[in-house]
């Protein structure tokens, strides 16, 4: 009975998210609490959400102040300074465009959110490609494959939620995983290189004068002003150009305007120190990362907005994402501790440890690496990390593979999901970009697969992620 409720639990909560109706929020809360009834969890069911929402609290904390933290850095204008750099040195050569576009991109991924990502690449880097008559695909290809890459970053999203869904530490599954990242990132800027290099061939070096468009963005910030700047690429051949000015990448822009009232131009030197500490404290593992976080947040609040009302409105800028998020997060609490706690997941793996072949026990990890590039592009990742990763877990464990083993294996195919439709942020990236998704996929969906496998492989071979 309870090997049946869990997975008609699961097939309800994810059919009410694919077919969007419902929020992942109220998808997490309600269908849990309704079949923990119907499992006769009575009013034990309100213990069992206690203890998920205990055990999720630091994942909250940490999304919490990592959207504060690198909103605030976005804000201050800490990566203005590289988006200018990275333009002056592009300037006419379409393999430097496309190698700095994926920099661009990997950088600003940092504060997890794609969205945000996607605009100010697009915003900086959509005007040179348009001059220089580089497909916008090649922006889109790049520019999905370096956040998505990115993304297994703790505060990225998929990392938390797998550690969420096993009950685990997100630093125990990101930080033995960098390695596959870096190797990763290294193969995105070879794929980036490549498609570079063919854009060269094709269309020859063009020669023209980038100061104009370049002493725009370091004056106002925004090449989406007007002209080229604005525009939306009618094609992806070479003929690809602008055909007027188009008010959606224009208004986006805005993300790097020099006159925001929030920037702190004397400060850069100390939101670099900072961050660049945060960042290899992080990687030590030396506090949990929450803690580090709290800490880094409250200091750049602090430093850069010394008023009360400027740190209120620093923090209610980013509300919308923090409360999103988080909500998420303790949403999933419910979903977690009914299934603990009626013991439905206990039922699930010992039914799916019988149908499993004893040879391919084994191998779980490896196989839920595999499984997670086309799942978690069919379905949202709330629906696989919430909802499959652990009852594949639970099932892993009967051979003597660890939660953490198996969380770090799930998460190696982001690369392909983000490239699913069901992410809005491609659909973002596309629509500022002007391509068509049809076109994005041809071109990025076989790379993200490498990427993947590629992630995944480096992590049997560093014994991250268990073999055999």
């Amino acid at each position: 009975m309870l090997v049946f409720l869990g997975f008609l639990m699961v097939a309800v909560f994810m059919y009410l998210i694919l077919s969007k109706r419902a929020t992942p929020v109220v998808g997490l809360i309600l269908v849990p609490v309704a079949f923990g009834l119907f499992a006769g969890a009575g009013l034990d069911l309100g213990d069992m959400i206690i203890d998920g929402v205990t055990d999720l609290a630091p994942t909250a904390a940490l999304l919490f102040f990592a959207i504060i933290f690198f909103g605030i850095m976005i804000d201050v204008g800490l990566f203005d300074p590289l988006v200018r750099l990275i333009l002056r040195l592009v300037r006419d050569d379409p393999a430097r465009l496309v190698v700095g576009t994926a920099v661009l991109a990997m950088i600003v991924s940092l504060d997890g959110d794609g969205s945000t990502t996607f605009i100010i690449t697009t915003s900086a880097m959509l005007p040179l490609y348009l001059k220089l008559r580089v497909s916008p695909v090649i922006l889109t290809v790049v520019a999905g494959l370096s956040n998505a890459t990115m993304n297994i970053i703790p505060w990225g999203g998929p990392t938390v939620r797998a550690a969420s869904a096993l009950g685990l530490s997100p630093s125990d599954v990101f930080v033995p995983m960098i390695p596959s990242l870096l190797v990763g990132l290294v193969v995105v800027l070879g794929f980036a290189l490549h498609l570079g290099v063919m854009e060269r061939r094709r269309l020859g070096k063009l020669v023209w004068t980038a100061e104009p468009v370049l002493a725009g963005v370091g004056r106002g910030g925004s090449t989406g002003s007007g002209g080229s700047g604005g525009s939306r690429a009618t094609g992806t051949g070479p003929g690809a150009d602008a055909d007027g000015g188009d008010d959606e990448t224009g208004r986006f822009a805005a993300a790097l305007d020099p006159n925001r009232a929030t920037l702190r131009p004397k400060l850069l030197p100390f939101n670099a120190l900072l961050t660049v500490a945060l960042l290899v404290v992080l990687g030590l593992d030396v506090l949990p990362i929450p803690v580090l976080f709290m800490i880094a947040a409250g200091l750049a609040l602090a430093v850069n907005f010394p008023r009360v009302a400027d740190q209120s409105e620093a923090i209610v800028r980013h509300s919308s994402s923090i409360v999103s998020v988080v909500a998420m997060v303790f949403a999933a609490a419910v979903l977690t501790g009914v299934f603990q706690g009626t013991g439905m997941v206990e039922s699930m793996a010992l039914w799916l440890t019988g149908v499993i072949p004893d040879a391919l026990g084994p191998f779980l990890a490896v196989i839920t690496g595999v499984l997670s590039i086309p799942f978690t592009f069919f379905m949202t990742n709330d629906a696989f990390y919430f909802g499959v990763l652990p009852v594949l877990a639970e099932t892993a464990a009967q051979y003597g593979i660890e939660p953490v083993e198996m969380a770090r294996a799930s998460i190696t195919g982001q690369p392909v999901h983000m490239q699913s439709p069901l992410v809005p942020a491609i659909l973002l990236l596309v629509t500022l970009a002007g391509v068509q998704l049809a076109d994005h996929h041809r071109k990025v969906l076989w790379r993200a697969t490498i990427v993947s496998l590629t992630m995944l492989v480096v992590g049997v071979a560093l014994g991250q992620i268990p073999l055999g």
